[in-house]
């Protein structure tokens, strides 16, 4: 595995782990990449060492416990350097770790709570953690909240600067205050998977990303049972998941899911899924995570996507916009409303959406261009398409835009 790739699985999971000892964001993030400058310079004649995360972190810790205390010109510094190089052996520090570790057992999730600080708004929340321990870089995330890029990055560095100045504590809230900053916690888990399922560049997927997204998915479900946006989440991702190895193809091309070989679909993920989804509706009320997760039951039992009940899709649809009404899942609706009363009418309510902020989203253009090739409007379409293309960075995204563009005159079915 290169540096690199190990940057990418790790980087989130060392930042988690030292910022407890450092105390502070920026601390802990530089003391990770000079660990990896570490690593740069090494590994490639020392070799990798047999667990690179745990390396990462013990050279981050030792060279942030170095730079302290050449820097130690005040009281403070030194007793921070003492803090630091005797964390381990502190019998009040280990019983308070010991109580967080008890709240959120697990590193990670417990520094993502951490951070949804109700002093941050949430989309501060939302896109710092992702920063810190996503692995998401700022252009990723910018494309997750359909923003641009210097935008997204000066949310970080406020919300990171507001953290500095009011002294928000790194704590792990109480149990009793968890389900209050549940909401974005989720949110989070949602766009960590969701940037490995769609990736931003390179391959079409990211499957460690996909990976770590159903762990969390998994701890916070079984952290709290009694939330069933929680288990809806979960529910979610395992179906979402489930499609995975037929969404591309040998060559590293898209699949869209109206021509995905359903076989491939991982069955044991899909029973998992709709089990969740089932003991959700037994329950009533179901929030946002639980209906996208009811849509994708209906998907995951249909035999192929001819006999999809649409109708059935279409009215989640509906419930879901009623709970969340954003443009993204007016979009989906509209995409679900074609497969019901045909293309002319999707296409008449993705148009009445261009106003809505979804001009810079290449899935709103993708879904346009093929609403307007169905219905012969190959011209449209085909300018459509190339819009699509100059939105999206992702190469796997583009070359199936290109095909798509080239192939107007043949007919196809409406899909992925």
């Amino acid at each position: 595995m290169t540096v690199e790739a190990v940057f990418r699985r790790e980087y989130g999971r060392c930042v988690a782990t030292l910022i407890r000892f450092l105390g502070g964001i920026d601390a802990a993030e530089e003391a990770v990449q000079d660990a990896f400058t570490v690593a740069v310079a090494r590994w490639p004649s020392d070799g990798q060492p047999p667990n690179p995360g745990a390396w990462i972190v013990t050279t981050a810790r030792n060279r942030a416990i170095d730079r302290l205390r050449r820097e130690s010109v005040r009281a403070d510094r030194h007793a921070q350097a003492h803090h630091l190089y005797g964390a381990a052996a502190d019998a009040a520090e280990d019983s308070l770790l010991a109580q967080e570790e008890e709240a959120v057992p697990d590193d990670r999730l417990r520094l993502i709570f951490t951070c949804c600080h109700p002093a941050l708004n949430q989309p501060a929340q939302v896109a710092l953690t992702l920063r810190l321990l996503g692995g998401l870089e700022t252009p990723e995330i910018a494309r997750a909240f359909l923003v641009p890029e210097k935008t997204m990055a000066q949310r970080i560095v406020r919300a990171k600067r507001k953290i500095r100045d009011t002294r928000l504590p790194y704590r792990v809230p109480a149990e009793s205050e968890l389900p209050a900053r549940l909401q974005p916690v989720l949110t989070v888990v949602y766009l960590i998977f969701n940037e490995g399922y769609v990736a931003t560049s390179d391959s079409l997927m990211r499957p460690d990303l996909c990976t770590e997204g159903i762990r969390l998915a998994r701890v916070l479900a079984e952290l709290m049972p009694d939330e069933p946006e929680a288990q809806g989440l979960l529910a979610l991702l395992l179906l979402l998941h489930a499609r995975s190895a037929a969404r591309v193809a040998a060559d590293g091309s898209l699949v869209r899911l109206a021509d995905q070989d359903r076989r491939l679909w991982d069955r044991d993920l899909i029973a998992e899924g709709q089990a969740i989804v089932r003991a959700c509706v037994q329950r009533g009320h179901p929030g946002p995570y639980q209906v996208q997760a009811a849509i994708n039951a209906v998907h995951s039992v249909a035999p192929s996507f001819d006999s999809t009940d649409w109708r059935a899709i279409l009215t989640l649809y509906e419930q879901l916009y009623a709970l969340a009404p954003t443009p993204v899942i007016a979009l989906n609706r509209a995409v679900a409303l074609a497969e019901v009363r045909g293309p002319a009418a999707g296409l008449a309510a993705v148009e009445n959406l261009r106003s809505s902020g979804l001009d810079g989203y290449h899935l709103f253009h993708a879904a346009r261009a093929d609403l307007l090739r169905r219905l012969g409007r190959s011209t449209e379409a085909a300018a459509a398409y190339a819009s699509a293309r100059a939105l999206t960075a992702n190469p796997v995204e583009q070359a199936f835009l290109d095909t798509q563009r080239t192939t107007l005159s043949q007919p196809k079915t409406a899909g992925e």
